[in-house]
């Protein structure tokens, strides 16, 4: 990923008018890849069944279509959601979450007759490095129901990123498996299923499966230089938190 200018400003992005939408307000800088997590009201399980979890891929892909959200991996669980995303600095990301997370509430709530929140009160984005750390969120999206022990393998998990790699779809394709190859320095989608196969591999024979904060509730994930630049293009906003350093790498 190309480090943005420290001239560019922070875009902050409020989200607002929609009964059922989170209200979100958080800063967004051009050009970064954000992890974002989103979870259901008090964590209930509303997108249990395939047809909701469908409806949440169908209004991504509308998402994709209408603003040019760049998606590069995703997954949707029983409770929440993940979603692995470049910002290209036009405000999509904010733009998509509304449509998607306001969509995928009205037509639940229309058509189960419930009243009430859908999704938790704000969802939470994560910046992410390149090189390493972007493989190190891939994998840790693709391995989320292995995690919950419902399937063994991502492949066996139908509403996430890594099936539709390995089964590309004609229509409807939701990630934009051209950037995330040039993110990874790859010229063939098959090396690419190849690369993330081993990643997973690799993961599941380690037992590498628990749940790391860092992806979830920290403001970003990287190198010590990455951290660096974060910390100056969001200024104040920041000031008050630490880089913590670990064996792989540091977290703010």
């Amino acid at each position: 990923m190309t480090t943005p200018s420290p001239l560019l400003r922070v875009f902050s992005y409020p989200i607002v008018g929609h009964p059922f939408m989170p209200r979100a307000h958080r800063f967004f800088l051009p050009g970064y890849i954000y992890h974002i997590t989103h979870r259901c009201h008090r964590r209930e399980f509303l997108l249990k069944f395939a047809r909701d979890r469908q409806c949440w891929l169908h209004w991504l892909y509308r998402a994709r279509q209408r603003f040019g959200l760049c998606v590069l991996n995703y997954v949707v669980t029983s409770n929440h959601v993940h979603l692995l995303v470049e910002d290209q600095g036009r405000a999509e990301i904010a733009r998509s979450l509304q449509l998607v997370g306001g969509c995928v509430a009205q037509q639940y709530n229309r058509r189960k007759k419930r009243r009430g929140a859908f999704w938790e009160d704000r969802y939470h984005a994560t910046l992410v490095d390149s090189d390493t750390y972007l493989a190190a969120c891939l994998t840790y999206i693709d391995l989320n129901m292995v995690r919950a022990g419902a399937v063994d393998h991502p492949q066996q998990w139908r509403e996430g990123g890594y099936w539709e790699l390995i089964n590309p779809p004609q229509r409807y394709r939701i990630t934009d498996t051209d950037r995330l190859m040039a993110l990874l320095g790859l010229a063939r989608q098959k090396q690419l299923q190849q690369l993330r196969s081993r990643w997973i591999d690799q993961a599941i024979e380690t037992a590498d499966l628990q749940r790391r904060l860092r992806w979830t509730d920290s403001v970003a994930v990287g190198s010590k230089r990455f951290i660096d630049q974060v910390r100056r293009d969001l200024g104040h906003a920041v000031m008050h938190r630490q880089a913590n350093e670990s064996d792989d790498g540091f977290t703010l």
